[in-house]
């Protein structure tokens, strides 16, 4: 075995309809990877087990046992409390949000000790460490997938304020505005999250609005309007797929810019399930939507598509395994965190 292959790690990105597990080498290359759906039904076992068999699946792919891997990162939805390796809150996933005990049950189902951390966090650690936003000093992080999540690094550090900071998707762009998935009017995610956007669709379609986003969604044998979903509508030119979208970028024009008028940071990174899968025109599209509302417009930031992909937020997880392992434990005592979903 090479010396980079000696130091193994193992990323899992969760998310609300799809598990991405990586292997990573010394060098921090991807050498082997897989891919499973999120269950839609059961519970917080039926999660860990889908999260084991992914692992597993990459390993074998690399050519070892779960339990060779130095550890393995998990960026998880949810409220994250990393000491104890619990998440809660997760209410995209089975289970409702009831507790998930990710650490345990990981090092219990794969042998290998686990690190967790929320699963936008970890995306745009990625991509400031080996990705679109290498190199900057300062970095806003859109995740538009699901949700709106969002990620911030300040002087090359990740800022997580009081364990509440970059819910982008919660900065109000409406005052009295559509109802958010949160329960509170005028959210951005309610514009722009995928999961408001088909509970708008299908308000439409029921009101007699034509649309072939449902009969897309059931000859990809989907339940859901997911990424794939959109685009192919989009392309199909699909009115109110277009009319939704065109409202969902107007919405995070208005939200990212708000962030920036307050951060002022020199890189904005769009990804998420839909960021990523609408590629470069709708990540321009957004860049043109954030200036008129920006403060300092003569000095715009960077707006960049993610140049990780859809590996970006298990190649993050990944790197939350530290260089060698400790004694104990599973890292410092740190706050929970709130959900910032995809």
């Amino acid at each position: 075995m090479t010396p980079s292959r000696r130091r193994l790690v193992g990323g899992l990105d969760l998310g609300g309809t799809k598990i991405q597990a990586v292997v990573l080498d010394g060098r921090r290359s991807v050498v082997a990877q897989a891919r499973h759906p999120t269950p839609r039904k059961g519970g917080p076992d039926d999660i860990l087990d889908a999260l084991a068999a992914t692992l597993a699946e990459a390993c074998a792919e690399a050519g070892v046992e779960t339990r060779e891997l130095v550890g393995v990162g998990v960026g998880s939805p949810g409220v994250i409390d990393s000491r104890r390796g619990v998440v809660t809150g997760a209410r995209n996933l089975p289970g409702k949000g009831a507790p998930i005990r990710m650490i345990a049950g990981l090092r219990k189902l794969s042998g290998v000790r686990a690190y967790l951390e929320n699963d936008v966090t970890v995306g745009v650690m990625a991509e400031h460490a080996l990705g679109a936003a290498r190199g900057s000093n300062s970095l806003l992080g859109v995740w538009w997938g699901t949700g709106v999540g969002g990620g911030i690094v300040l002087n090359g550090k990740p800022w997580e304020g009081r364990g509440a900071a970059a819910e982008l998707g919660h900065v109000v762009v409406k005052v009295g505005g559509a109802r958010c998935t949160c329960g509170r009017r005028g959210c951005l995610e309610a514009y722009a999250g995928r999961g408001a956007m088909e509970i708008r669709a299908r308000h439409l379609h029921r009101r007699g609005h034509k649309t072939e986003l449902f009969k897309i969604m059931e000859k990809r044998g989907r339940e859901r309007l997911q990424s794939g979903v959109w685009a192919r509508a989009l392309e199909q030119g699909d009115q109110m797929a277009i009319d939704l979208v065109d409202r969902a970028v107007e919405a995070l024009g208005a939200g990212v810019a708000s962030a920036l008028n307050l951060l002022d940071v020199e890189t904005v990174v769009i990804g998420g399930g839909l960021g990523t899968r609408l590629g470069d025109p709708y990540v321009e599209r957004i860049r043109e939507a954030i200036m008129p509302h920006l403060f300092a417009d003569e000095r715009p930031p960077a707006v960049r598509l993610v140049a990780l992909g859809d590996l970006g937020g298990a190649m993050g997880a990944a790197l939350l395994v530290p260089p060698s392992r400790p004694d104990r434990g599973s890292g410092a005592p740190r706050a929970p965190r709130r959900p910032a979903r995809k």
